[in-house]
């Protein structure tokens, strides 16, 4: 027949527990600790080493160079931005002649204008003041005349007596 199977909740005995804390095993561990660490001091001293310092290297250059270009690129704007500012002044300079010619040109003109329009009006004023003149005379020979129609029907109609131009116009230039 067949025996009897055994269930039980214990573990096993195992004998010795973690291997890394066993103190038979010191010896063998710090024996590979050191050829592991002379190997990947190896590794690294003579391969991953030199490849960093190459890159570093690579990239120190390609920075270095950057920053020469942006100088010189940047010496090159200032001088640009020279050049342009010298121009731009130039053109304010010549536009500032320009104005100025053009203001003394119309200046001259308007000077002109005004002078010719003076004349115009002197000679339009010297005109009137003639017509005036004219007219002052012309209405002062009426007022004289009709004074002295005046005179000669208001001497007929006070006195009753005839009065001949003459005379009324010799009283009228007495008054």
């Amino acid at each position: 027949m067949a025996e009897p199977l055994q269930t039980s909740t214990e573990a096993p005995k195992q004998e010795g527990g973690f291997p890394p804390f066993k103190t038979e095993t010191f010896p063998s561990q710090i024996f590979w600790l050191v050829i592991t660490f002379a190997f990947l001091f190896v590794v690294l001293w003579r391969v991953a080493g030199p490849r960093i310092n190459g890159v570093i290297t690579s990239r120190r250059g390609a920075i270095n160079s950057d920053i020469a270009a942006a100088e010189k690129a940047r010496g090159e704007a200032e001088a640009a931005s020279a050049a342009y500012q010298v121009a731009l002044a130039g053109a304010r300079a010549r536009a500032q002649g320009l104005a100025e010619e053009n203001r003394q040109t119309l200046n001259a003109e308007i000077a002109k204008a005004k002078a010719a329009a003076e004349a115009e009006a002197a000679k339009a004023m010297a005109a009137a003041d003639a017509r005036i003149a004219a007219t002052r005379v012309e209405a002062k020979g009426h007022v004289v005349k009709a004074a002295e129609e005046a005179a000669i029907a208001i001497v007929a109609r006070l006195t009753g007596e005839a009065v001949s131009p003459a005379e009324a116009a010799q009283a009228v230039k007495e008054s």
